[in-house]
């Protein structure tokens, strides 16, 4: 049985010239890149290059805007503690969206305990911000906006470079959450007027494990781990080498191959969206139709749980996710569809797919050829399908309360 990984977001294949590039550094080059003796030497030009090569996905002014850390969660952190830290003199009031990424909306919800004020954007039915909402909200005490480039879960791609001229003009610190973008979309820091910008190697093809933070060079942040000038004093210890060197040659791949790649997944995306709408009754799309991840389909099934669904399909050899891979295990509605408006009901039926350039049309044909059948099976079993829902819901309502 082959096996079709459809959740690229969560883990994707690492490229040969990625792996050839890591080889080394596990090896021989075993040195330490700040170490001033022969050991140092060709671990310091290989972590000076993969600076350079990151930098260029994103163009940035220059490597040294670049910090590398362990992923795009620990940039994200680094981000939003570090910037809210810095300024925190100015003020402690924050503006961003509902729809992040955990590893944003976590950190916010804990500086909100501290005394810091957290002003909530409120997305449309798509997902989209509207940036005329983000300028009402701005107060003298703003400190920092964050607004993600695109949530892994609707892949709605937002108007980042319209808030950005705003956090500009008004001397208000701009983050984005750029993870599921990177190698997918251009990412121009200059052009989208963000100070910061989180990226995660492993979604362009490079290893689990590798990130980085760009920081427009005068933006003041506090370091969360320190004890060492390694990143410039902003990310303390010690480089994974390996991970690293694999993530500049990821990023270098990503900005050379990067048109063919939208084509590409762009296609696929077009064939899964309509096969799944054509073939699928009670199924909707969430998040934006056009304006999206070219690699991204995100959708709500009515009347069966989104966990039954994957376990089926992990069955037949097909890799899905339910909601963003670090809500799955929860079992609770998606954060990202109740700020969107989603009945919490069909919002349980939450499936995302995230495509990869290893995915081919032959894969999604196997899949839409599986899947209605997997869908009707479980509509079978389920108490719901058929059942009076407004009655469900009454009872439902009655059992929270």
């Amino acid at each position: 049985m082959k096996r079709i990984n459809f959740d690229h977001l969560a883990a994707s294949p690492i490229l040969p010239e990625v792996r050839e590039a890591m080889l080394p550094f596990l090896g021989g080059d075993f040195g330490n890149p700040l170490s001033r003796h022969f050991f140092g030497e060709r671990p310091r030009k290989a972590l000076e290059e993969a600076r350079a090569s990151t930098a260029g996905l994103i163009n940035a002014a220059s490597p040294e805007e670049i910090i590398f850390t362990s992923c795009g969660s620990e940039s994200n952190n680094l981000a939003i503690k570090g910037a809210s830290g810095a300024c925190a003199k100015k003020g402690k009031h924050i503006i961003a969206s509902p729809i992040e990424h955990h590893s944003v909306s976590h950190p916010l919800k804990n500086l909100e305990k501290q005394g810091y004020r957290i002003s909530w954007l409120k997305p449309d039915e798509k997902g989209g911000i509207n940036p005329r909402e983000a300028l009402s909200f701005i107060k003298e005490d703003t400190i920092l906006i964050t607004v993600t480039s695109a949530s892994n879960e609707i892949g709605t791609l937002e108007p980042i470079k319209e808030i950005g001229r705003i956090a500009r003009e008004k001397g208000v610190v701009f983050h984005t959450d750029a993870v599921a973008c990177a190698g997918q979309i251009p990412l121009d820091v200059k052009e989208l007027n963000v100070d910061l910008l989180s990226l995660a190697g492993n979604v362009f093809y490079g290893p689990l494990g590798s990130g980085a933070l760009y920081i427009r060079k005068g933006v003041r942040i506090a370091p969360l781990i320190e004890g060492g000038i390694q990143e410039r004093s902003l990310r303390a210890g010690t480089h994974n080498l390996a991970n690293l060197a694999g993530m500049g040659v990821a990023a270098r791949l990503a900005k050379e191959e990067l048109p063919e790649r939208q084509r590409h997944l762009l296609s696929l995306r077009e064939r899964l969206i309509t096969g799944v709408l054509e073939k699928v009754p009670d199924c909707f799309l969430t998040g934006e139709r056009d304006r999206r991840l070219p690699g991204h389909a995100s959708f709500c099934v009515k009347f069966i749980e989104g966990e039954s669904i994957l376990l089926h399909l992990n069955m037949l050899g097909l890799a899905a996710t339910s909601g963003s891979t670090c809500s799955s295990e929860a079992l609770k509605v998606s954060s990202v569809l109740e700020a969107i408006g989603v009945d919490p009901i069909w919002a349980q039926g939450s499936l995302v797919f995230s495509l990869g350039i290893d995915n081919t049309p032959e894969d999604i044909e196997v899949f839409l050829k599986e899947f209605p059948g997997v869908i009707q099976n479980l509509r079978l079993m389920s108490p719901l399908f058929g059942e009076d829902i407004e009655k469900f819901r009454q009872m439902k309502h009655h059992h929270e309360h």
